[in-house]
């Protein structure tokens, strides 16, 4: 022991030169940062705090509060009253199985879950607020515990608590006490091994308020109380709470003399210290036992000095944390529950966090209590309300992707959270913004596993609270005055919030310059989260930010010319300023910094060109955005220049006309503008540089006049310079600045009338003997009549009513009629535009102006009666703008309808028309008009049926329609038969005699009776006799005779008898038949089908081989496929006799040209005539009896003589179809009958069969199922494995009324396909979201306690829904060679190719058959063998 150094040689030769430096850091801080963490609190008040209110709900008041014991009497599994509104909390699928058998969280990362949650990943927030903590080791402390376990077996560190001194605790005993100041020097070692021995590990430990005692629990269960000033033991405690447990917590209140501590059998005792007769003693008190579920976390509610009179500080609150709830209880007066709070579902092996902070809410400072257990943060606000009662809020949780095991308020803004994985994250409460996030798994955190799991005494505790134990490292975290410690096994850490200041240099040591100003301005703006350091009004913290910033932008502008690239090309080097200088003039300006910007900056940035250059393109868009006023001459000059020399004149005219140019060379920058085209930069220097506003004038004049003059096309660059002086004349005479503001207002008067004096000068300056006179207006007329004409009635409409402007309106006007009505060079056009724009100033209530009416004679004489015909629809359309405008009364009528008449302008005509209500004659008007022609019926529909016309108008309008039916319905037949159909349906008769051109009369009939025509009128509304009809019946036979039967079928009243007389006229024997079939008389349309048949046949068999073969057998082939169609549709309705003697004549019919091919020449067509007569057989066969027909055609005396080889074919095919179809019908038969047989017996094996539930409780209460034994309640099980209480179902409405009979889904499947409700079609549902097949079992009777008997309701004879939905299950797994398919397949090709013979000359289908599937067969009976 002699050679061993006492401590405080041991601590000097441990101690770095680098460690003052690391406590300057840490400490010199402290006590403003313990200003900071009581100012936030003002700062709060002051922000007018509503972050966190905007989603503040109540929980509700009790009106009187439970009391200890019954809290303490519930049990923890029963159910809550209060739910969490998270729903997944309840989700049964998140209790995890693995084992944590490990001590440390940091090794047990392949079995966390926490890993599996994290999925998503939150931006990266360094480049957004900078680093926000300072984490720094103690190394004096962390060399100092070292050193004491090697040298004075003082063990490792298992607990630290921090006031104004710094407390560790040892697993051996020891509690060694630390200084903050500088040396960190080692003040205390108090206790000893042996005593350690005796006692196990320190635990837990607590220092007071006034940092003067310290308690110490150790993992025995003892508890000890030492003075921290002179180092004396005080106390030792051994029977506060019962043996054998360790002491997990023990926290001194704000009353020194009461302390809580909380042991290993999860109870809560409250210590009560006395001094009697100088005898200090220690009473004991049980708050909450922990056979009633397991208190794991305590936190007493402590009040900064500055708030001792806070008003909840005389209730002494303590938060405590058991395995399946929160409580909050006040220990003074008496005691008192205020709150209870469930956890509802969570990982069990969560750690339970708690942590009081006080904030500011509504102006008030209050309490706020944050728990948490796993991921979801909770904060509840806790007020004292006017009645002394306790009220309890809940604010907005904080849903996180990690798990928690610490909680830390920093202030009241900033929380400091450690998840499972040792990853430290810093949290801005009110916005939940994730400000950093740190990896401190360096630090070695020390965890109080083996405390939790009380392995001292024989680890006698719970296994759900072992569980919790594993992550568990509440000794090791201990914040004080803004300030975190963290407890590693060989170190001390200490974090703390970053001043402004420091976070902007720690970027700026990183080199991330933008990432600092960025920062820099956030604090500027007051947008920064966790701010320490800046204090004083909002203006003075403005300028202290400001400030900085500048000194940053100095450095910023340094670094960019250094960092320069020297060599390579220069777009790398215009790349390296575009990226840094845009930065510097954007925080300049946010700034208000201009003189800095353009003088310093400037002068820095100039030293390089490239650099200058991007400077310079960087002001363009503020300037161009009026956001950048007052640059100085030289910048100006410099920007001009620079777009000058990089040919970018557009852009340096954008930027002249949002410059004060006063201070520039005028005549340079206008010579530079003329020579380069800029003419809106030109004027805007004129008038802003000179106040002169006609030079402008002139020299554009100077450019346009000549050409216009001498008759050329002007250039586009002519017309672009025409249009802006325009728009220029235009700014002037309205009082607007060209091309942007306006024209100060002094100033305004002056501007028109130079203007106006300059339009109406006789001659130009510098004019030559030739100038026409006024050449300005003249100019202008001829660049755009139209739109200088609009310029000047726009002026026209500003003018006030003075002597002046009068005077000045009829200079202008008389100088326009001289100018153009006085030349010949204008067109019709033009001169119509003026006259118009007369019209309409004559026709102004208050109009001063004098014309001539002998004028607009001579312009109607003009338009009317040209020397040419050109410019028709120009001169009409003018004439009419003139009419509209109000140059009418201008006119006399009567001359102004017959000119035009005369000139063919019907538009002009309508238009008089139109006011004398002459409307009849405007059907003349379109019907002369080509291009208008067409609109002539909307015109007479909307006269006829638009109200407002008298009926004496509407009668002229019909009248003069029908004296021209003939040009209409020749015109378009279908709208004028829409009109008569539509406006004078009883007048069609009168229309028809009307039309005398047949042709004519048919077309208007096709558009009136067949609706396929697409005239939309009901026929009801057309009451025609049937006469009508014929007649258009009779045209039809003539005109179109192919369309016939068609229209026949479409058409609705006509008499068969007349219409049968017609058809007859014209020999359509087609449209006959169809007609006698429709009177009913089947045989006659039979008999005239036949011998059409019959002498087509006889055509096709006395034919010569050059007549066309092929026409004929197609004709023969199309009429006799109509015959059998005629005689398939009546066979149904009739007797046999009446059907053979339809189909028996067809068949003699066919087979005759075969009997004559013995004995006359032979025919050219044996095969097809015997491939057709086959047709026919197989038709007949649906309807004659197959006897019949042998019959018949063995009784035929040409057959009868021997002669069966002609038919043999025939009838060997009628017997192969027989014999296949009676194979088929066998078949199919037997078929069916195994198909209904394999489904029954998967039914009923399927409705018999048990169901295997995958789980023993209710996956909706989460109960066991037996559990309810008190409850008549069945049990239900679906087939996808889910198990419910038939209650709990009901409750979550999961039943479904069907036929009167109750069905069941399962909650979870169709809940988690968020299907609300069930779709009661069962072909619909999908797999496993329904039961096919449910059990019910009653727990009635339990023989036994560890098995139910289980009962299963029998099921009724009939099949129930469920059964039902079973079978259409099965059906759709079947998935064999489906028979249907196959089956399906047979009657098609029988049906499409019904007449043919199935045989093997005949291939079979040459689609996808199922038949050409080599695996199929299907045995057939082999046809008879017939003998020869």
């Amino acid at each position: 022991m002699e050679n061993e150094p006492d401590h405080e040689n041991v601590e000097q030769s441990l101690l770095a030169k680098t460690t003052e430096e690391e406590l300057n850091k840490s400490f010199n801080l402290e006590a403003s940062l313990s200003k900071f963490s009581y100012i936030d609190l003002d700062k709060e008040l002051e922000f007018k705090n509503d972050l966190i209110d905007d989603k503040e709900f109540d929980i509700p008041q009790v009106d009187t509060p439970p009391t200890l014991e019954s809290i303490l009497n519930e049990t923890d599994d029963e159910e809550e009253s209060f739910v969490l509104e998270d729903p997944t909390l309840l989700n049964i699928d998140t209790i995890d199985s693995h084992s944590y058998d490990t001590s440390s969280v940091a090794s047990s990362d392949s079995g966390d879950r926490t890993n599996l949650k994290r999925k998503k990943k939150l931006p990266d927030s360094f480049s957004l607020h900078g680093s926000v903590m300072r984490h720094s080791l103690l190394k004096g402390i962390s060399a100092q515990i070292v050193s004491a376990a090697d040298k004075v077996d003082a063990g490792l560190p298992t607990a630290i608590a921090v006031s104004s001194l710094i407390a560790v605790g040892t697993s051996h005993g020891l509690a060694l006490i630390f200084g903050k100041d500088q040396n960190q020097a080692l003040r205390l070692c108090l206790g000893s091994t042996s005593v350690g021995g005796q006692y196990g590990a320190i635990s837990a430990l607590s220092i007071n308020n006034d940092c003067s005692r310290l308690l110490c629990g150790f993992a025995k269960g003892q508890i000890t109380m030492w003075d921290l000033a002179s180092g004396k033991l005080l106390r030792s405690i051994t029977d506060a709470h019962p043996p054998g447990t360790a002491i997990l917590h023990i926290k001194f209140t704000d009353d020194p003399t009461l302390a809580i501590c909380n042991d290993s059998g999860g109870s809560v005792f409250e210590l009560t210290f006395k001094r009697v007769m100088g005898v200090r003693t220690c009473e004991s008190r049980c708050l909450f036992s922990g056979s009633k579920g397991e208190v794991c976390c305590i936190e007493p509610l402590h009040s900064k000095p500055e708030l001792k009179d806070h008003p909840i500080t005389q209730f002494s609150l303590l938060a405590m944390a058991s395995l399946t709830k929160i409580l909050v209880i006040g220990l003074k007066p008496s005691l008192k529950v205020w709150m209870t709070f469930p956890y509802g579902r969570m990982d069990p092996s969560s750690v339970p966090l708690l942590a009081w902070h006080f904030v500011a809410v509504h102006n008030y400072v209050n309490p706020m209590l944050a728990f948490c257990r796993g991921d979801v943060v909770h904060f509840l606000l806790v007020k004292r309300d006017e009645s002394g009662a306790i009220h309890v809020t809940k604010q907005k949780h904080l849903h996180l992707y990690y798990d928690l095991i610490n909680f830390t308020w920093i202030n009241s803004r900033t929380v400091v959270l450690l998840d499972s994985v040792e990853k430290l994250h810093v949290i801005d409460r009110q916005t939940q913004e994730e400000l950093e996030t740190v990896e401190i798994s360096e630090v070695q955190l020390v965890y109080n596993s083996s405390h939790f799991k009380s392995l001292a005494t024989g680890g006698n505790v719970s296994q759900a609270l072992a569980l919790v134990g594993e992550k568990a490292c509440y000794q090791s975290i201990s914040s004080y005055g803004g300030q975190i410690f963290y407890l590693g096994t060989k170190s001390v850490y200490v974090m703390m919030l970053r001043s402004w200041r420091e976070r902007v240099d720690h970027l700026l040591k990183q080199d991330c310059l933008t990432e600092a100003l960025a920062l820099a301005w956030s604090f500027h703006e007051g947008k920064a989260k966790a701010v320490v350091g800046l204090s004083g009004d909002a203006s003075k913290r403005k300028a202290v930010v400001a400030d900085r910033m500048v000194e940053i932008l100095f450095h910023y502008a340094d670094r960019a010319l250094k960092k320069c690239p020297d060599q390579g090309k220069i777009q790398v080097m215009e790349q390296h300023f575009q990226d840094m200088v845009p930065v510097i003039v954007d925080y300049c300006l946010l700034l208000e910094r201009k003189d800095l910007l353009f003088s310093q900056m400037y002068d820095k940035l100039s030293e390089n060109s490239v650099a200058k250059g991007v400077f310079l393109e960087c002001l363009e868009p503020y300037i161009l955005s009026d956001k950048l006023v007052g640059m100085t001459p030289q910048v100006m000059k410099d920007l001009i220049v620079h777009f000058q020399d990089k040919k970018l004149m557009e852009n340096v005219e954008a930027l002249i006309v949002h410059m004060d140019i006063t201070s520039l060379d005028i005549q340079q920058v206008v010579l530079m503008c003329w020579e380069n085209r800029l003419y809106d930069a030109m004027i805007y220097v004129y008038n802003r540089g000179m106040n002169e506003f006609i030079s402008p004038m002139e020299k554009l004049f100077r450019v346009i006049a000549p050409p216009l003059n001498a008759g050329r096309t002007l250039t586009d660059e002519q017309v672009v310079m025409g249009n802006k002086l325009l728009v220029y004349i235009s700014c002037c005479l309205a009082g607007r600045a060209y091309p942007l503001g306006d024209i100060p207002e002094d100033l305004v008067p002056l501007v028109k009338n130079q203007v106006f004096e300059f339009l109406i000068r006789l001659h130009s300056a510098e004019a030559s003997p030739e100038e026409e006179i006024y050449p300005y207006i003249r100019t202008l007329l001829h660049f755009d009549t139209r739109e200088f004409l609009n310029v000047l009635a726009l002026t026209f409409e500003d003018f006030k009513n003075d002597k002046q402007a009068v005077e000045y309106q009829q200079r202008i006007v008389d100088i326009l009629l001289k100018v153009m009505v006085e030349n010949s060079d204008f067109t019709p056009s033009q001169v119509g535009c003026l006259f118009t724009f007369l019209a309409r100033q004559l026709a102004k209530p208050d109009n001063t102006l004098f014309v001539n009416r002998t004028l607009f004679d001579q312009v109607l004489e003009f338009l009317c009666s040209p020397d040419d015909d050109s410019r028709h629809s120009e001169r009409q359309q003018v004439l009419l703008e003139l009419l509209q405008a109000g140059g009418i009364v201008q006119f006399e009528e009567s001359r102004l309808i017959r000119m035009a008449e005369k000139a063919e302008f019907y538009q002009i005509c309508e238009f008089m028309y139109e006011r004398g209500h002459q409307y009849d004659k405007i059907i003349d008007c379109y019907l002369r008009d080509p291009l208008r022609e067409e609109e002539v019926f909307n015109y007479i529909h909307n006269i006829l049926s638009i109200p407002g016309h008298s009926a004496e108008e509407k009668q002229s309008v019909w009248q003069k329609a029908m004296d021209h039916i003939e040009e209409l319905v020749s015109l378009r037949p279908c709208k004028a038969a829409e009109l008569v159909a539509i406006h004078f349906s009883e007048q069609i008769e009168t229309v028809i005699k009307k039309l005398q051109n047949q042709v004519l009369l048919f077309k208007f009939l096709r558009s009136l009776l067949d609706p396929r025509e697409g005239v939309h009128v009901h026929q009801e509304l057309v009451q025609m006799s049937p006469c009508v009809t014929e007649q258009f019946i009779e045209l039809l036979c003539q005109f179109s005779p192919n369309q016939v039967i068609e229209t026949l079928q479409v058409l609705e009243c006509y008499r068969l008898e007349e219409t049968i007389q017609i058809t007859q006229k014209y020999q359509l024997h087609e449209v006959t038949a169809y007609l006698l079939e429709k009177k009913g008389d089947i045989h006659g349309a039979f008999l005239i089908m036949l011998k059409r048949l019959q002498s087509k046949l006889q055509e096709i068999t006395h034919q010569d081989e050059k007549t066309k073969e092929e026409l004929s057998l197609k004709d023969v082939e199309d009429t006799m496929v109509e015959t059998i169609a005629l005689c398939q549709r009546n066979s149904h309705n009739l007797n046999q006799q009446q059907r053979e003697a339809l189909w028996f004549p067809l068949l003699e019919a066919m087979m005759a040209p075969q009997k004559l091919s013995g004995s006359a020449a032979p025919h050219l067509h044996p095969e097809a005539l015997k491939s057709l007569t086959m047709q026919v057989l197989n038709s007949m066969a649906a309807f004659i009896a197959l006897p019949s027909i042998l019959q018949r055609i063995l009784q035929d005396p040409v057959y009868g003589k021997g002669k069966l080889g002609e038919i043999q074919g025939l009838i060997l095919g009628m017997l192969d179809t027989f014999n296949y179809e009676q194979t088929l019908l066998e078949t199919t038969t037997s078929l069916l009958n195994q198909d209904l047989h394999w489904s029954l017996c998967n039914l009923r094996a399927s409705v018999t069969r048990g169901l295997n539930p995958k789980q023993d409780y209710c996956s909706i209460c989460l109960q066991q199922y037996k559990r309810r034994q008190e409850m008549a309640d069945e049990i239900i099980v679906f087939s996808c494995g889910h198990l419910y209480h038939s209650f709990c179902l009901q409750n979550k409405e999961c039943t479904i009324e069907t036929e009167g009979q109750t069905r069941w889904t399962c909650y979870k499947c169709s809940s988690s396909n968020k299907v609300g409700k069930l779709n009661e079609n069962s072909s619909e549902v999908k797999k496993g979201k329904t039961a096919p097949s449910q059990v019910k079992m009653s727990p009635s009777c339990h023989p036994s306690k560890g098995d139910s008997a289980i009962k299963k309701v029998t099921s009724e004879p009939v099949l129930d829904p469920q059964q039902i939905q079973a079978f259409d299950q099965l059906c759709r797994l079947y998935r064999g060679s489906s028979r249907l398919a196959l089956l399906t397949e047979l009657s098609q090709n029988r049906s499409s190719e019904s007449y043919r013979p199935f045989s093997g000359s005949q291939s079979g289908p040459a689609f996808n058959s199922i038949f050409q599937n080599e695996n199929f067969q299907l045995q057939l009976i082999p046809p008879p063998v017939t003998e020869d």
